[in-house]
Formats: structure tokens, C-alpha cells, sequence
């Protein structure tokens, strides 16, 4: 580890060889004010934007009646230091020359008031070494490319650096954000989470920012948005490639000049809030194709994480079961006893064998499954999905076995040839429930057999859904954990059609 104070102050960021996380460039500036008795006082921001003025929610409070309530700040902006004067009524100087906006050097004197502040640069640069710990927060896993998150994690966790977190739909990416809210120093205020394609477009700006009463049809009261909830905390915007064009300047607005403007309102409302976001999209790529603002992603991309899918780190897996097993309240009586203690080595190794398109989020599901057909304490083969499991396949082997020698005696009987066999899979018999044997003519291939049965189950879980949810597509996307888009695909593959379902319930 290293420490220095250069004229060329690079972002923070993580250092990559070949696809693999090497080292952290914290940016991080100390501020010296030197007081009339010869003492100072040292603060260390790390922080994009810094306020500073005489009233207590800046970042740095100048106890000086000659200073402004809110006098100038200090920001990054690439690989330097800004300072930028706010309207304040006796100005803002650099080594006594005054200033409406100015780079800052390392050494230089900002003049705030009667208040004189030492201005510095810090360039920390931390290797990351994969990190002993199983665990960080809630986040589970032993393989190497875990144990280099939570390397990363235990550095940045405590900072207030604005984190960007991307990887697959399922990956875990709201898990990791709240661990890094937990080892934050933010973690006695809230942490709010907004998913930016679960809300109408019309209402985003309402939800993020707020309004005040009349701003539009139907705002009978004055409301805070989330970022002022989250004051004090971590906001979590979740799916952030989703946002909308015409919002993504608000946005940058809030980040950059860390205050929001309600809906309808006049004035400013200051915020004190940290950043996480997650999406399952290439931000690059859509910043290439114009649906993203490019000055919006630099600002965003302080750390980018990305999560390795679950395919990728299998050797996780025993130990991501082993926690939901202890830890889920699926697998918890009322008396807090737990029900299914383990997996057999069997049924570990039907996992161990599948690739997981849906992560991490697919796996707790088929936990969950488990649990509730596990009739012993260990979870067995025959408790997993077939498509996991593979046994709803083999039983169709035995079946097609027995059905091609029964159709063989009876056409020998008749004295006809038997046609050529092609295996008889199994089919769920909706109303009972009940696997029973297809006509031959119908048999399948293990491939198509297999389609076939995820067809079906994708097909009565988006109906169940929407049943439950009253046929709105937005809460039964939210209660599935997948995207809006994805879940109207799914609606699209299957011809679902929500008009006719909603005429159908009545």
C-alpha cells in the first residue's frame, strides 16, 4: 500500500489484468483547516462532491459568522479537483486570488470566510488479494472469484465511493449492495431500493425525487421522493439500464450537485445519500448505441463490480444450500427447529451437473422446492425438478420399455408389425396432478421431452402469477424477482393474453 500527493489524481477504480481484479485507486482529498492558536483540524472525504459552508448538513461546517450557509464545494471531475464558488456573499479564494470556479492543486490554500483550508490530494492503492472470509454480509461463496469481491468489498464497503454492480438477472446483485450498505458507515440510516423498470415511466421522477401538491393530477399532497427517505443511508437503483433518456439528466443532476428538485418545486432540497446501482445490461454498449448518457455512466462507474454467474463458480453451490438450508424460513418450523438438516451426495451432484440459467435466485427456488417434498431430512434426487434431477426421464425409459413390449405382444397377436419404437415420456395430467404414460405415436427425444416440460411449468407459472396478482403484469413481475420485459416475453412466448385472463376471472 501506497500514499502520495500528485498533481494527476487518478479516479477510483479497480485495476483489471486479463479479466481479473488486481488493485483499488481509492481518490480520496484531505482537507486541513489551520486555527488562530496554531492548532488544525484534518478531514478525509472520499466522496465525489464536497459541500462546504457554515450550515450543519455540509460535509465540512466552517465555524465562521464571515462564511455563507452553504459557501462553495469541492468535486471531482475526471482526474482533478474543482472548486466552485455558490453564490456566497464574501466569494471563495485560491491562495488569496478569488475565484467562480477553479482547479485545485495539492498544497493550494482555499480561502472560505476568515477560514483558511489546506488543500490535498490522497492516491490510495490497495492490492486486492482474495480475502480469507466465506461470508460478507449475506453474500455466500469459497471460489476464488467470491473471495476476490469480498477482497474488494472490505475496501470500498466503508467508503463513500458510488458503486455500479453488473451480472446476470439472478446473480445477486441487491445482496451485495445491502453488504455494502452493512460495513458502510451509513448503516444506521435506511437503505431504500427503487427498481427502475418496475415503475411507470410517468411516475419515475415522482417516486425518486418527489412532489408537491397540484404538480399534477391526482397529487393531493406534498411527498418525498426516495432520495430524500434515504437521507442519511444508501439508495439502490436497481436495473438502472432501464431508466428513461429524458430522467438519466435528474440523475446526474442529484449525483453531481447532491440536491434534488421535487416535482413542481421552486427550491432545491439538499441530500446526503450514497449510490449503489445494478443492471443486467453492458452500460458500455448503451452508451454506444445512445440509450445511455455517456457523462451519467463516467459519474455512475466509480467501482463497477461485476458477479460471476452461478455456472462459472460451481463450487459455491454446496455451501450457497447449506445457508439457505439454515438460514431460509422455508426450512424453518415455528419453533425455529430446522426441518431438512442437508442434501444428499446424490442430489448435490444433480446440481453440481446442471448450469443454473437463472443464478443464484434459481437455486434458492429449487431449495425451497425441496424443502417442501424432502420426506426425510436430507434432501434426495427425487425432491429436485426433473429437468435437475433427471428421474422424471429415466422413469419415462422404464415406461417406454414396458409400453413397446406391451404393444409388440398385441400386434403380434393381430399379427401386425410393430412400428419402430420411439420412447413414451411422461405427461402431467393437469387436474390430477399425475404423471401417466403418452401414446406412443407422440413419444419424444430426451431434448424435446425435456423443452416440453420447461415450456409447461414457464407457461402455468406466469399464469399463476398474474391469477394471484389480479392480472397486473408490474407486482407479478416483482413477485417473480425477474425483469417487466423479460416476464412480458415469457407472456409473448406463451400467448398469455391479460385482457382474455382478466375477462376469464371475472
Amino acid at each position: 500500500m501506497s500514499s502520495k500527493f500528485p498533481d494527476y489524481i487518478p479516479p477510483t477504480k479497480i485495476a483489471y489484468i486479463s479479466g481479473r481484479p488486481t488493485a483499488i485507486h481509492l481518490r480520496k482529498c484531505k482537507l486541513v483547516i489551520e486555527k488562530d492558536d496554531g492548532k488544525s483540524s484534518e478531514y478525509i472525504f472520499d466522496q465525489n462532491n464536497i459541500a462546504v459552508g457554515a450550515m450543519e448538513d455540509n460535509d465540512l461546517v466552517i465555524d465562521d459568522d464571515t462564511a455563507s450557509r452553504y459557501h462553495c464545494r469541492i468535486y471531482q471531475d475526471d482526474d482533478h479537483y474543482l472548486l466552485q464558488d455558490l453564490d456566497s456573499t464574501n466569494g471563495t479564494f485560491v491562495n488569496r486570488v478569488r475565484i467562480k470556479e477553479a482547479f485545485l492543486k495539492p498544497g493550494c490554500t482555499v480561502t472560505v470566510g476568515k477560514t483558511d483550508i489546506r488543500f490535498q490530494s490522497l492516491d490510495e492503492r490497495v492490492e486486492v488479494l482474495p480475502s480469507n472470509r466465506e461470508a460478507f454480509g449475506s453474500i455466500v461463496g469459497k471460489s476464488v472469484r467470491m473471495r476476490e469481491i469480498f477482497g474488494i468489498l472490505e475496501k470500498i464497503a466503508p467508503t463513500g465511493v458510488t458503486v455500479v454492480i453488473e451480472g446476470e438477472t439472478g446473480t445477486g446483485k441487491e445482496v451485495v449492495a445491502r453488504a455494502i450498505h452493512q460495513f458502510s458507515k451509513r448503516n444506521r440510516g435506511p437503505f431504500v431500493v427503487f427498481d427502475c423498470g418496475a415503475v411507470p415511466e410517468n411516475l419515475i421522477e415522482s417516486e425518486l425525487f418527489g412532489h408537491e401538491k397540484g404538480s399534477f393530477t391526482g397529487a393531493i399532497m406534498a411527498r418525498q421522493g426516495l432520495f430524500e427517505m434515504a437521507q442519511g443511508g444508501t439508495i439502490f437503483l436497481d436495473e438502472l439500464g432501464e431508466l428513461n433518456l429524458d430522467l438519466q439528466p435528474k440523475l446526474l443532476r442529484a449525483l453531481e450537485q447532491r440536491e434534488v428538485r421535487r416535482v413542481g418545486a421552486n427550491k432545491p432540497i439538499r441530500i446526503d445519500v450514497r449510490v449503489v446501482a445494478a443492471t443486467n445490461r453492458n452500460l458500455e454498449e448503451e452508451v454506444k448505441h445512445g440509450r445511455f448518457r455517456e457523462d451519467l455512466f463516467y459519474r455512475l462507474s466509480v467501482v463497477r463490480l461485476v458477479l460471476a454467474p452461478l455456472r462459472d463458480r460451481k463450487e459455491d453451490i454446496p455451501l450457497l444450500v447449506k445457508h439457505f438450508l439454515r438460514k431460509s424460513s422455508f426450512n424453518q418450523e415455528s419453533t425455529g427447529r430446522v426441518r431438512v438438516k442437508g442434501i444428499s451426495r446424490d442430489a448435490l451432484d444433480c446440481m453440481m451437473n446442471y448450469r443454473w440459467p437463472g443464478n443464484v435466485r434459481e437455486l434458492v427456488n429449487v431449495v425451497e422446492r425441496a424443502c417442501s417434498f424432502a420426506e426425510t431430512e436430507y434432501i434426495q434426487p427425487e425432491d429436485l425438478p426433473e429437468h435437475i434431477s433427471g428421474i422424471g426421464f429415466i422413469t419415462t425409459r422404464a415406461v417406454n420399455e414396458q409400453a413397446t413390449t406391451e404393444v409388440s405382444a398385441n400386434l403380434e397377436a393381430s399379427s401386425v408389425s410393430p412400428p419402430t419404437p420411439h420412447g413414451v415420456p411422461l405427461q402431467i395430467d393437469e387436474a390430477s396432478g399425475e404423471s401417466t404414460a403418452m401414446p406412443l405415436g407422440l413419444a419424444k427425444t430426451f431434448k424435446e421431452a425435456k423443452e416440453e416440460w420447461i415450456g409447461t411449468f414457464e407457461r402455468d407459472y406466469v399464469l399463476n402469477l398474474l391469477r394471484r396478482n389480479n392480472s397486473n403484469i408490474s407486482h407479478a413481475a416483482k413477485e417473480a424477482e425477474i425483469d417487466r420485459k423479460y416476464f412480458r416475453k415469457l407472456m409473448k412466448k406463451y400467448d398469455v393474453d391479460v385482457a382474455a385472463l382478466k375477462e376469464k376471472l371475472g
